[in-house]
């Protein structure tokens, strides 16, 4: 074996490890928010999704536009948006000038009611972390920038 793999492998294993950690741990707080939100509020996580992705833009996203934000299907949201106007929670309103398209916004109750979740969602991620001190979490989160500009880069190649 050449020297150079002999190198490389230990930190090829460790970075192995590392992703595998990450993504325990994520599936571990993805599972506990879930069970929070549906015992908690009978909600679901793609719900909260929209939610806080509509929250995010007061003035409403075109339904394609929101389904690429998620990165899922437009069927998934359409489901939601749906039942999330049946419950006063959001409204679809057509575009001007586009008669296909439509815009989904949340109504003054969904702010409300996304205001409530994201304070709970706050306090569940607080609480899950606890015992990070901050200068830990900068670092992790830095480093972990660098692993979303990658990802960020590497799609617009894909693009191409």
């Amino acid at each position: 074996m050449p020297e150079t793999a002999l190198k490389t492998e230990p930190l090829s294993k460790a970075r192995l490890r590392l992703w595998l950690k990450l993504l325990k741990s994520v599936n571990g707080i993805e599972a506990e928010i879930r069970r929070n939100l549906r015992d908690g509020h009978g909600t679901t996580l793609p719900r909260f999704d929209v939610m806080s992705a509509l929250a995010r833009f007061p003035d409403g996203l075109k339904m394609s536009d929101l389904s690429t934000y998620l990165k899922v299907s437009n069927g998934n949201v359409t489901g939601i948006v749906d039942k999330l106007a049946e419950e006063g929670l959001a409204v679809r309103v057509a575009v001007p000038g586009d008669r296909r398209a439509q815009l989904a916004r949340l109504t003054p109750k969904g702010e409300a009611a996304f205001q409530d979740l994201a304070h709970h969602h706050e306090t569940w991620i607080n609480d899950l972390l606890d015992g990070w001190a901050p200068e830990d979490i900068t670092a992790l989160s830095s480093r972990l920038d660098l692993v979303l500009k990658r990802q960020h880069h590497e799609e617009g190649d894909h693009a191409k």
